[in-house]
């Protein structure tokens, strides 16, 4: 997979060159480009904002710089084929577990290589429009196999649809993804619009919040939708059982001691029983679900079992509010 990031702070991203993220740079299981968004501005100031029509507070970002960018970073031309590919963050691998090897947080190990240079909200910095489709369907550029190549543009927005799970997974399986990293109040909206042309559009936010700009959008959807290609988790259930990954919040884990501050590991837990362990976990999920996501339980298979598990969470809850 190759990412492009349109930003004009570079520096913001460099924690895509860190942690699982700079191993999959280290294994060319992906690459990731950052492009100063003022490399397309050409006045003394670099300007790449100026007031909205219509009045009303704040900058919009302008059409006649992200409009060129985004052609560039499409065919990788101009000032988007003079970006280095970013390298993995020497700083990752200091925790070694033995000599040429590094260890992550799922608990795989990697080579050891050298490793330097390279630098990189959903804020308003990012118009609202109409979400494109992300599928691979439709015509290709060819009318011949049915296919649409063209680079997913991604543009996060609060007026953006929800990123979840799903969308993480389906993005996972794309060739290249363009990210917009939006400012201010947002991006002329005719940027979107005409970028339609040579993207698939999609408008995403991370949630009912807003941040300053895209750039923290961006680093959670990459590690999102990066965790998921195959190669960049050693344990490949490390994603399989996470949460959403069957519509329900996964439940509390626990490793050694078996006690800690007089708090003791369940026992299930350390039964051996394979079986009793899975039903007790099923049952965390739900009960964690019921507690804290109860929305999310209309779209989850349950069983009798289940439903059992969750009517004694809603019946604890009423009496406590009795």
């Amino acid at each position: 997979m190759r990412i492009d990031v349109v930003t004009i702070f570079p520096g913001y991203l460099d924690p895509l060159r860190h942690a699982l993220l700079g191993k999959a740079i280290e294994r060319g299981i992906m690459t990731v480009a950052v492009h100063d968004l003022r490399s397309w501005s050409h006045d003394v100031h670099r300007t790449v904002d100026d007031s909205p029509f219509g009045g009303g507070p704040g900058m919009v970002m302008v059409p006649t710089v992200w409009g060129p960018a985004l052609d560039d970073v499409a065919a990788l031309t101009g000032p988007a084929a003079e970006s280095s590919p970013l390298e993995t963050a020497l700083a990752h691998k200091l925790a070694h577990t033995g000599a040429g090897s590094v260890t992550d947080g799922d608990g795989t190990t990697g080579p050891v290589t050298d490793g330097s240079g390279g630098e990189g909200g959903t804020g308003e910095g990012a118009g609202s429009g109409t979400t494109g489709s992300g599928s691979d369907c439709g015509s290709g550029d060819d009318g011949t196999t049915g296919r649409d190549d063209r680079p997913l543009l991604i543009v996060p927005t609060p007026a953006g649809a929800p990123f979840t799970q799903e969308t993480a997974a389906r993005w996972s399986t794309e060739d290249r993804l363009v990210f917009a990293c939006g400012r201010y109040e947002g991006i002329d909206q005719r940027v979107v619009d005409d970028a339609a042309e040579r993207y698939r559009v999609e408008e995403v936010s991370i949630g009912d919040y807003v941040l300053i700009g895209g750039e923290v959008a961006v680093l959670v959807i990459a590690e999102a939708v990066v965790r998921l290609i195959p190669g960049v988790l050693g344990n490949r259930r490390s994603h399989e059982e996470d949460s959403f990954s069957d519509g329900l919040l996964e439940g509390p884990s626990y490793t050694k001691p078996r006690e800690w501050r007089g708090l003791a590991v369940p026992d299930v837990l350390l039964s051996g029983n394979h079986a009793l362990v899975d039903r007790w976990r099923r049952d965390q999920s739900l009960i964690r679900t019921a507690e804290r996501r109860p929305d999310l339980l209309a779209d989850v298979d349950l069983s009798a079992r289940d439903r059992e598990i969750i009517q004694g969470v809603i019946g604890e809850v009423t009496e406590e509010n009795c």
